[in-house]
């Protein structure tokens, strides 16, 4: 596949993990944006995710580094460094070295997932991560929901994508007939581009014949950048999913997704029931349709937009320039005619 026209830099936050994969005094080892990386849980609890490589020799802390009560200790010569990457103790020196610090990033756990804030020029967080239940502005919470990780997850390590296909999938209205083959497409109640976080709602009515079997059904979306989004769905199935992608190098990223199923009534146990997982299922197997497109798509750029397509597409392009280090491809001009930027296809005249 060709190396997308986008920076897979992008500015924002990412999931790097979930939460239960990274136990007091484990050290993990990764890779997202060409570099590898360590996270590791101190024994407060907090999680910090460092650069790998120790500023004294080098050593890789991913291999033999351990946890010792809030710092983490290299395992060539016992440097301990904090959860704000600065040295704090040479064990054969009478003072640390305060003039090397590893690059550390910012931590953020939520929605059962450890997040980073990457940004290529190191500033720092501008905007937050949605909380998927407190942020939807019903009362629901994590209790009406059974517990998503790790049975009704989904991690697909490696694919040639860019966090922007996802994004761009919640304008399209037009695939959802032919990747999920509902039979009708959604009707969009909401796009909202006007800061770092977007908001894109729609509605979809299941007609059966007549008017009372009619059953409506919607989702809300609320898209944090480019690599964190939450879903609120109602109607068919009672569902808040968290679909995430991190880019692992220029060309391929970690594709990762959570998905809360609600409780029947009267079922309040730790555990993810029969019926949950089923469900669970039902969503993934729908998202990894998406998936099987995503990972073998050339990024279009401009694309051949039909009429009723540009109005979303261009909003939303528009609004993913601004987590570029460049400013992203020229893409979409919403200041052009149909006819410049972007080609109409035959079948919008």
């Amino acid at each position: 596949m060709a190396k997308p026209p986008l920076s897979m830099e992008p500015t924002g936050w990412f999931q790097v993990a979930w939460c239960s994969e990274i136990s007091v005094g484990a050290v993990h080892k990764m890779k997202y944006f060409g570099r590898e990386m360590v996270a590791w849980r101190a024994a407060s609890g907090q999680v910090a995710v460092f650069d790998a490589y120790c500023e004294h020799l080098g050593a890789h802390l991913g291999y033999g580094g351990h946890v010792e009560g809030e710092n983490l200790v290299c395992p060539f010569h016992g440097w301990e460094w904090n959860r704000e990457g600065r040295n704090v103790c040479i064990p054969y020196e009478s003072h640390p070295n305060k003039g090397r610090r590893i690059r550390s990033y910012p931590v953020v756990e939520r929605n059962e997932a450890v997040w980073i804030w990457f940004d290529i020029e190191g500033r720092p967080p501008y905007f937050e991560i949605p909380d998927i239940f407190a942020d939807f502005g019903d009362d629901r919470t994590a209790a009406d929901y059974y517990p998503p990780v790790p049975a009704a997850t989904l991690y697909r390590p490696g694919l040639e994508l860019h966090p922007q296909y996802v994004m761009e999938n919640g304008v399209d209205f037009a695939h959802f007939k032919f990747v999920h083959k509902t039979p009708f497409v959604p009707e969009f109640t909401r796009h909202d581009f006007s800061g770092p976080v977007s908001y894109v709602d729609f509605t979809i009515a299941f007609d059966e014949g007549i008017a009372e079997d009619q059953i409506n059904s919607g989702v809300e979306s609320i898209n944090a950048g480019l690599g964190c989004s939450v879903t609120k769905s109602w109607g068919m199935v009672d569902n808040r999913t968290m679909p995430a992608v991190t880019p692992v190098d220029d060309r391929t990223a970690d594709v990762r997704f959570t998905v809360w199923i609600g409780r029947k009534p009267g079922e309040d146990g730790a555990e993810l029931t029969r019926y949950g997982k089923t469900m669970a299922d039902f969503v993934i197997e729908q998202f990894a349709a998406d998936i099987e497109i995503w990972s073998h798509q050339r990024y279009s750029d401009p694309p051949a937009l039909s009429r009723k397509e540009f109005e979303g597409f261009t909003a939303l392009r528009s609004w993913a320039r601004q987590f570029y280090p460049d400013g992203g491809p020229a893409g979409i001009d919403p200041q052009l005619p149909h006819s410049g930027a972007v080609r109409a296809t035959s079948d919008s005249r």
